[in-house]
């Protein structure tokens, strides 16, 4: 049997590392909060065609409103006949101010005379108060998972110490968070609702096969009660290796189409939510397999070496 827990230092470097480079990637470009989450505005505008230059006309109006534009090209299907692909410009103009109505008619005048713009396909202002009510909402509903997850998995494990095994659970979710905050600011994804649900989606995701595999912990425990802690994890793990593995890489291949045909299609909010769930899918599976189990078991090390010592010092002071 593969000996994992003698490598157990390893499994915490990759992490870091990829936690460091996030770091220096905040530093360095800060995070790109979308509109959602500082205000602004999003205009979607029909084109009569594809061939406009989406980085010219954000320079040009960028110039022209004296504000920050950022243009994308993206195709919708036609509801009324799906053969059809509608062409459609989007602009987002991310402040505390969203635009006025002469902004918006002067940037309309502008496509329409220049490009041949059709018509304002969908237009969404997002107030500053809203997005901040957004982001704390998000915040809280992450906090409220948390401290459920912490209580289940106590009372759940209470047979093999439910608190170090909620705590250690908890860390590993965290990394996961981490681990895709990361993936945000190293690659400058927008910042926006689509995070809340990921990490989300991946909290459950994470949680669940960290939870298989205490399960696993747990009915070792009841057969090898004479096994050193560290060959029980390391037996338990090896038992869910397979399952964990081929679960994981068939839910990730699942994503990864999601992710291809967004790409192909230009789906731009679906390409925002498949990629960091890519991320998210690989940190879970590596914290619910290395990092929940070995934190848990080098708990239970420190637990018993702790006894250990106060048992030596009692029998001292006698």
């Amino acid at each position: 049997m593969i000996d994992l827990m003698s490598k157990r230092k390893w499994f915490f470097v990759l992490p870091i590392i990829i936690i460091l480079a996030g770091i220096i990637g905040l530093i360095i470009n800060g995070l790109n909060y979308d509109i959602q989450f500082q205000g602004g505005t999003i205009i979607q505008i029909e084109m009569n065609d594809s061939n406009f230059d989406v980085n010219k006309i954000g320079v040009i109006l960028t110039e022209m409103l004296n504000k920050k534009v950022s243009s994308q090209k993206i195709q919708a299907y036609n509801p009324q006949n799906e053969d059809e692909k509608i062409n459609i410009l989007m602009l987002k103009v991310p402040g505390s101010d969203t635009l006025s109505d002469a902004e918006v008619n002067s940037i309309i005048d502008m496509l329409s005379k220049d490009y041949n713009a059709k018509r304002i396909y969908q237009m969404q202002n997002v107030q500053p108060f809203i997005a901040d009510e957004i982001k704390q909402k998000g915040i809280k509903a992450i906090l409220v998972a948390s401290v459920l997850i912490i209580l289940y998995i106590w009372w759940r494990f209470s047979t093999i110490s439910g608190l170090p095994a909620a705590l250690t659970a908890l860390i590993a979710l965290i990394h996961d968070a981490f681990i895709m905050l990361s993936a945000y600011t190293i690659f400058q994804i927008p910042l926006n609702e689509s995070f809340i649900a990921a990490v989300l989606t991946i909290l459950g995701y994470s949680l669940n096969n960290t939870i298989i595999i205490y399960d696993r912990i747990r009915e070792n425990s009841n057969k090898m009660r004479k096994v050193p802690v560290d060959e029980l994890v390391n037996k338990s793990i090896i038992q869910t290796l397979r399952r964990t593995i081929n679960t994981s890489v068939t839910t990730i291949i699942a994503i990864f189409i999601v992710y291809i045909f967004a790409a192909l299609n230009n789906i731009q909010s679906v390409k925002e939510f498949a990629f960091p769930l890519i991320i998210g899918l690989i940190a879970g599976t590596y914290s619910s397999l290395f990092i929940a189990p070995t934190l848990w078991m080098m708990w239970k090390q420190k637990e018993s070496k702790e006894r250990i010592v106060a048992k030596q010092v009692k029998a001292k002071a006698r």
